[in-house]
């Protein structure tokens, strides 16, 4: 490790990186929960299946954010994403970057890692299944 003194930040950065991760996925499951008409259409998903998805979003993205359960949140997100990724891939026949650069399955696969990473890690410390201000 090129800069050792940063490890003490670690929980700190996990924290972060669970914050971004629920913000993506809070947004996106009240989207779909919200205008589940329109987003089915847009998924190609019955407006059933678009509410459970918004739910599912929703609920994992909470559960990661704030650390309850976060690695079973994660890994279904992880699963959402891989969802994700096989119908750009296979049914729309999107590339890496997509025709615009942006509507690619290059952004789905950085969620999954990401969230690879709180399922490996537990996402740290700081959360309330540990008790956020634990470590003062």
């Amino acid at each position: 490790m090129i800069f050792p003194q940063l490890a003490r930040f670690t929980d700190v950065a996990l924290l972060l990186l669970r914050i971004m991760i629920g913000l993506v996925f809070i947004v996106s499951g009240w989207k779909h929960i919200k205008s589940a008409e329109e987003r089915s259409k847009d998924i190609g998903m019955s407006k059933g299946f678009t509410i459970f998805l918004g739910a599912a979003e929703l609920a994992g993205g909470l559960g990661v954010m704030f650390g309850v359960l976060p690695q079973l949140a994660a890994a279904g997100l992880i699963l959402i994403m891989l969802g994700a990724i096989q119908k750009k891939m296979f049914v729309w026949h999107s590339g890496f970057w997509g025709s615009s650069g942006t509507n690619g399955w290059s952004y789905d696969a950085m969620l999954a890692a990401m969230n690879l990473v709180i399922v490996t890690t537990g996402g740290g410390s700081l959360s309330l299944m540990n008790g956020l201000f634990h470590f003062w």
